[in-house]
C-alpha cells in the first residue's frame, strides 16, 4: 500500500493512506475511542447502568433537591455582613421579629375608621396570625398610627415571616380578597419577593425551555438529519443528562446552599449541550455508515473523531466555567456548578449511552425519513455553503475587513454599559410582590422591609458625639428617612435602622449607600469610631464590588485555559491566538447589542423586553465565560475538519472550503439549537435571565455566522501555511487533534 507524508507545521507529521484516502495514525486509540468502543460492544449493560443511574437521580432530585434559595449573597466577610453582625448583637432578638413583609389594604371611598375597612383588616390580620411561620403581626388602624395612610383610605398589616414558602398561603389569601367589596389588597416584602422569584423561575422554565426551546430544537434536529428517529435520539440524550445532573445537584445541595436558579441553568445547558454533543456523534456515525463501515466500526470511528471533539469541547466548557467560582457569590457559583455538572454528564452520555444506543439501533437511526432532506455527503457538490465560502475566500482581505468593522461597530455601544442589579421594580406588574411594591411606595414611602442598617463601634466617651455625626450624615441623604437608634448596654456599639425610599436595588439607592459610606468614613475620621453600612442595598453594593474585583482574574483564567487547550488541540500558536481574538469580537458585539436593547431601548418593546437603567452586574462576566465555552463546540468541530484536510495535503484555502461545506449544516444546526434554547431564557419574565438569554443568543448567532463562516475562513486563507505555525520550543506538545481518527 502506497503512503505519503505531509508536514503540517513544525513537529506534526502524519500519514495518509493512498488506497483509501483515510489517515492511519500510528498512535494508540485515545480515551474517547476506547470508551465508545467498549460501550458499543456491550450496549445492553451500558443502557442498564444508565437506566439505574437515571432512576436513582430522579429519586434524589424529587426527595432531596431542597434547601435552595432565591436570595443572592456574597460568600465571606463584607462590610454589609460586618454591619449585620454588629446590628444583631445590639438589637438582639427584638430585631429578629422586625417586620419582613407587609399587606397593604386600600379602598377608594371607604376610610380606615369605617366598620367594613376594620373588618377586612381584622380578617387578614387573623389569617396571618394563624399562618405557619408568621409572627409579630401588627395591624394598628387607630388614628395617627404610622400604619395608616395620611389620606385615610389605606392601611398596612406588618408581619414577620420565617421562610419564603411560608408566604404562599398569605399570598393566596390576599389574591382571593383583592377586589372583594371594592378593596384593593396586595402583599410585598423580602420573603414575598424571594417566593415570587422562585415561582417565576419555575414558570419561565416551563414556558421558555420546555414549551418553546425543546419542541423547536426537535424540529431543527429533524430538519438537519432528515429523519425523525435521528432527531429524537439527541433529545432523549439531553433529557437523560438533565435528569442525572439534577440528581448530582441534589447531592451537592446536601452540603452547600444552592440558588434555585440552578434548575433553570441545568435545563437550558442540558438541552443545548446534550443535543449538540449527540448531533456531532450521530452525524459522524451516519457519514461512516455511508462510507460502508459496519455499525460497530462506524460507532468506533464516530467515537474516535466526533467523540474526541465532544470530550475536548465538554472538558473545555467545564474548565472555563470553573473560572466563575473565583467570584464570591452564591448565585453565580450555583449557576456555574449547574452548567459544569450537566456538561460532564452530557459528555458521559455522548461517549457511552449514545454509542450503546447507536449500536443497537443501527441503520434504524434513519427511520421515518423526510423526503428530500438527506443526501449523501459529497465534498464536490456545490451547495450554498460551498458557494458562499468560495466567495469570501476569493477576496479574503475585503471580507475580513468588512466583517471586522461591522462587529467592532456593534461593540462600540458597550462602552456605555452600566452595571447594577434588577429588583422588584423590574418585575412584571402581574407579579403579586410588584403590585404590592407599587402600592407600598406610593402610599407608605416612609415604611420599608429593607432598611439600611448602620452599625457604629465607638468608645463610651465619644458615643454621643459619634451618634450625632452619623445622624447628620444620614440626614444629608435625601432618600434616607429618620433613623431608629439603639445603643448596647456597654455604650460601645450603636445600631441605626434607616428607611430608604424606592427599590432597594435601584441605581439611586445604590448611589445613596455608596455616598453614605463615604460620608461616614469622612466624618468619623480620627475619632476612633468605625461605621459599617449594611442591609439589602448595601449587600447589592458589595456584590457588585465583588464581581468587579473578580472580573480580571476570571478573564485571565478563561483566556489562559482556553489558549492552552487550543494550543494543545491544534498544535498551532496562531490558531490558538486567532480563536481567542475571534471569540472576543463576538462577545464584544453581543455586549454592544445588549446595551442598545436593554439600556437604550432600541427594539426592546418589539422583542418583549423592558428598558432598564442597568444590566445585572453578573451578566457580562457570566456571558463571557459561557460564550467562550459554548463557542468551542462548533469551533473545535470546524477547526478539526480543516486540519483533517490539511493533513491530507490540501492547501489551507481548499481545506477551509471543504471543511465548511461539509460541516456548515451541522455547525449551523448546533448553533441554532443553542440559540433557540437561550431564546427560551429570553422569553421569561425575569429580567436578568432575559438579558442572559438574549446575550447568549445574539453572540452565538454572530459567532456561528459572521465569525466562524466568514472571519475564520478568510483569516485562515490570508495566513495560509502560517496559520499552523508552532515554535520549535513548543514541539514537545502532544498531538491530540480532537477529531483525527485513531
Amino acid at each position: 500500500m502506497a503512503t505519503t507524508t505531509h508536514d503540517v507545521g513544525p513537529g506534526t507529521t502524519e500519514m495518509s493512506s493512498g488506497s483509501t484516502g483515510r489517515r492511519s495514525l500510528s498512535r494508540s486509540p485515545g480515551l474517547a475511542s476506547r470508551i465508545t468502543s467498549a460501550s458499543a460492544r456491550r450496549p445492553r449493560r451500558v443502557l442498564a447502568a444508565w437506566f439505574i443511574g437515571l432512576m436513582c437521580a430522579v429519586a434524589l432530585a424529587a426527595t432531596s433537591l431542597s434547601g435552595m434559595t432565591s436570595n443572592g449573597y456574597v460568600v465571606g466577610a463584607t462590610e454589609s455582613s460586618r454591619a449585620l453582625a454588629i446590628y444583631n448583637a445590639v438589637t438582639g432578638a427584638r430585631d429578629g421579629l422586625a417586620p419582613t413583609d407587609f399587606i397593604i389594604v386600600s379602598h377608594r371611598t371607604e376610610v380606615v375608621s369605617s366598620t367594613v375597612f376594620r373588618s377586612t383588616v381584622a380578617r387578614l390580620a387573623s389569617f396571618a396570625s394563624s399562618s405557619r411561620g408568621v409572627t409579630g403581626v401588627t395591624a394598628n388602624v387607630s388614628p395617627g398610627s404610622p400604619l395608616v395612610a395620611s389620606h385615610g383610605h389605606a392601611a398596612i398589616i406588618a408581619f414577620h415571616v420565617a421562610s419564603d414558602p411560608d408566604v404562599r398561603p398569605l399570598e393566596a389569601q390576599v389574591q382571593r380578597l383583592n377586589g372583594v367589596d371594592g378593596f384593593t389588597v396586595a402583599v410585598t416584602g423580602s420573603h414575598t419577593l424571594a417566593y415570587d422569584l422562585a415561582v417565576l423561575s419555575q414558570s419561565d422554565l416551563q414556558r421558555g425551555e420546555l414549551d418553546f426551546g425543546l419542541p423547536i430544537a426537535l424540529i431543527i434536529l429533524i430538519l438537519v438529519f432528515g429523519a425523525v428517529v435521528a432527531g429524537l435520539i439527541p433529545v432523549v440524550m439531553a433529557l437523560v443528562s438533565i435528569g442525572v445532573g439534577m440528581g448530582l445537584a441534589a447531592l451537592l445541595a446536601q452540603q452547600f446552599t444552592l440558588s434555585t436558579f440552578i434548575v433553570n441553568m441545568m435545563t437550558a445547558m442540558g438541552l443545548a449541550l446534550g443535543i449538540d454533543y449527540s448531533l456531532f456523534v450521530i452525524s459522524r456515525f451516519r457519514e461512516e455508515r455511508e462510507r460502508g463501515r459496519s455499525v460497530v466500526d462506524a460507532v468506533e470511528v464516530a467515537g474516535s473523531t466526533a467523540g474526541r471533539a465532544v470530550l475536548f469541547s465538554g472538558g473545555t466548557f467545564a474548565v472555563a466555567l470553573c473560572g466563575i467560582f473565583l467570584v464570591r457569590d452564591n448565585v453565580l457559583r450555583s449557576l456555574a456548578a449547574g452548567a459544569v455538572i450537566v456538561s460532564v454528564v452530557s459528555v458521559a452520555a455522548a461517549l457511552t449511552l449514545l454509542p450503546a444506543a447507536l449500536s443497537l439501533v443501527g441503520d434504524r437511526v434513519n427511520a421515518l425519513r423526510l423526503p428530500g432532506l438527506r443526501r449523501r455527503a459529497d465534498l464536490r457538490r456545490r451547495d450554498a455553503w460551498r458557494v458562499a465560502v468560495e466567495c469570501v475566500t476569493r477576496r479574503p482581505v475585503i471580507w475580513l475587513t468588512a466583517t471586522t468593522v461591522l462587529l467592532v461597530g456593534l461593540a462600540v455601544p458597550a462602552l456605555g454599559l452600566h452595571l447594577g442589579q434588577s429588583g422588584v421594580s423590574d418585575l412584571p406588574r402581574s407579579i403579586p410582590v410588584q403590585r404590592g411594591y407599587v402600592m407600598m411606595t406610593t402610599t407608605f414611602p416612609q415604611i420599608t422591609s429593607s432598611p439600611v442598617k448602620v452599625s457604629v463601634v465607638a468608645t463610651p466617651s465619644t458615643m454621643s458625639a459619634d451618634i450625632e455625626k452619623v445622624r447628620s450624615a444620614i440626614a444629608g441623604e435625601p432618600l434616607l428617612g429618620r433613623p431608629l437608634t439603639e445603643v448596647n448596654v456597654t455604650h460601645t456599639a450603636v445600631a441605626f435602622s434607616v428607611p430608604i425610599t424606592g427599590d432597594p436595588t435601584s441605581a439611586s439607592t445604590l448611589r445613596t449607600v455608596r455616598s453614605l459610606r463615604a460620608t461616614l468614613a469622612h466624618v468619623l475620621m480620627g475619632t476612633g469610631a468605625r461605621a459599617y453600612v449594611g442591609g439589602v442595598t448595601a449587600q447589592t453594593v458589595d456584590f457588585i464590588d465583588v464581581v468587579d474585583a473578580a472580573t480580571p482574574w476570571v478573564l485571565l483564567f478563561v483566556f489562559s485555559i482556553s489558549f492552552l487547550l487550543l494550543l494543545i488541540a491544534f498544535r498551532s500558536l496562531v490558531v490558538a491566538l486567532l480563536s481567542i481574538v475571534l471569540n472576543m469580537v463576538a462577545i464584544g458585539a453581543a455586549y454592544g447589542v445588549l446595551t442598545m436593547v436593554f439600556l437604550k431601548g432600541f427594539g426592546a418593546s418589539a422583542l418583549g423586553f423592558s428598558k432598564v437603567t442597568a444590566i445585572d452586574a453578573w451578566i457580562p462576566l457570566f456571558l463571557f465565560a459561557v460564550l467562550f465555552a459554548l463557542s468551542m463546540d462548533y469551533h473545535v468541530l470546524l477547526m478539526s475538519r480543516i486540519k483533517e484536510h490539511v493533513v491530507e495535503g490540501q492547501s489551507t484555502r481548499d481545506a477551509v472550503i471543504n471543511a465548511v461545506s461539509s460541516s456548515a449544516r451541522i455547525i449551523g444546526g448546533a448553533a441554532l439549537i443553542i440559540i433557540v434554547v437561550f431564546c427560551g431564557f429570553a422569553r421569561g419574565q425575569l429580567v436578568m435571565f432575559q438579558q442572559m438569554g438574549f446575550g447568549v443568543a445574539v453572540a452565538l448567532l454572530l459567532d456561528a455566522t459572521l465569525v466562524r463562516l466568514v472571519m475564520l475562513p478568510t483569516a485562515l486563507t490570508v495566513l495560509d501555511r502560517g496559520a499552523w505555525y508552532l515554535p520549535k520550543w513548543l514541539e514537545w506538545l502532544p498531538n491530540v487533534n480532537p477529531e483525527v481518527a485513531s
